[in-house]
């Protein structure tokens, strides 16, 4: 199978393309092209694939990308059995390809994300909301859909296939510590920044010290580095998951901190199953999909929604509590070391993604 996976807007390494998607087509031995914007994010491609580099979209400068990747596409897309796209707006360069199956990785709520989107006036978020509605509808009648969550179902008409952000769950893990707690992921206001960093300084002087790996937004990357100057807590920055992943190995406890925003209710944080998958327990405010997710596999503490202090306090007293009960520690790592293996495991739903890609190729080519 030859698979052209595309993106403009997503980080090259963004792992659920990149570690897990591509990642489960190279080792199924297909032929994968990667476009993406290698140079603009100074990123290398993954071992094993062809790449293109694009321009990469960013705010509102996202037409030249879209030129770009309608040019690779209407190049490319002939050679290939699957076009893998994984931005909304790459249907428009895509409309009219003959040939290949045309998949869309659907990875947000793309209308309930708008109020995370800061270049877009708040004025245009209900117009622009509703021509992301229409686009879906008429993705749907066009092209493949995966969805990245169950939530994402009623959002179309028809069902389509899950691909889960599950992580490779390791064949062994470390029991959880008592003097170290992670955060894994991006940085964002909205994820939580000011919320961790809140923390760090309330668990400073307690034997606990926090380390957050990933990479920062440019209205958090100041807050982040002066906390890390101050000894409140370690940042890592950016650092690719292969290698970020074996940073949660024995700490206290994991950190999910997102805010109450609507397209955070229906998402499960990839980094909560990284956490369950490597044994450690969870510390989340109560979106929907992450309540769900760790009260179901009973494998963490949930803190309430509130301003930075009242989060950062209930945070830092669930911390505690996990590093003065080593009970209740080891119980809920692995409870959520059991429910990951069971139902969360990427080394189970890579082989199905890549199932799914290769049954829509031979349908695409008996027609």
């Amino acid at each position: 199978m030859r698979v052209l996976v595309v993106t403009t807007v997503h980080v090259p390494a963004d792992a659920r393309i990149s570690r897990r998607e591509i990642g489960a087509l190279v080792e199924s031995g297909a032929e994968v092209t990667y476009a993406a914007p290698f140079r603009a994010t100074g990123t290398a491609p993954p071992v094993g694939v062809r790449a293109i580099d694009l321009p990469r979209s960013v705010g509102r400068r996202r037409l030249d990308a879209l030129r770009a990747a309608h040019r690779v596409l209407r190049a490319e897309a002939p050679h290939h059995d699957v076009v893998l796209l994984h931005d909304p707006e790459l249907m428009l360069a895509a409309i009219g390809l003959r040939g290949p199956v045309v998949v869309w990785d659907v990875h947000e709520d793309t209308a309930a994300a708008l109020s995370l989107k800061p270049w877009l006036p708040k004025a245009l978020r209900g117009t622009v909301a509703a021509g992301v509605h229409g686009a879906e509808r008429v993705a749907e009648s066009r092209f493949r859909l995966l969805l990245a969550e169950d939530g994402y179902r009623t959002r179309f008409r028809r069902p389509h296939p899950v691909v889960p952000n599950s992580t490779p769950a390791p064949p062994s893990v470390l029991p959880p510590g008592a003097d170290r707690v992670v955060y894994v992921g991006h940085l964002t206001a909205a994820r939580g920044a000011a919320e961790l960093v809140a923390t760090g300084r309330l668990l400073a002087g307690t034997g606990v010290t926090l380390h957050v790996v990933g990479h920062a937004d440019g209205t958090t990357t100041d807050l982040l580095r002066t906390a890390a100057d101050e000894n409140v807590l370690t940042w890592h920055g950016f650092v690719p998951n292969e290698a970020a992943l074996p940073l949660i190995d024995g700490a206290l406890a994991g950190l999910s901190l997102l805010h109450d925003e609507p397209n955070y209710q229906h998402s499960r944080p990839t980094k909560i199953l990284e956490y369950m998958a490597h044994g450690v327990p969870v510390v989340t405010t109560p979106t929907l999909a992450a309540r769900e997710l760790v009260e179901a596999a009973g494998c963490g503490l949930v803190v309430p929604f509130g301003d930075t202090d009242t989060v950062a306090r209930a945070a830092a007293a669930a911390v505690l509590q996990l590093r003065d009960d080593l009970d209740l520690r080891l119980r809920l790592a692995e409870a959520g070391r059991a429910a990951a293996l069971r139902d969360h495991d990427w080394n189970t739903d890579g082989p199905e993604f890549v199932a799914t890609l290769q049954d829509w190729a031979k349908s695409a080519a008996r027609r």
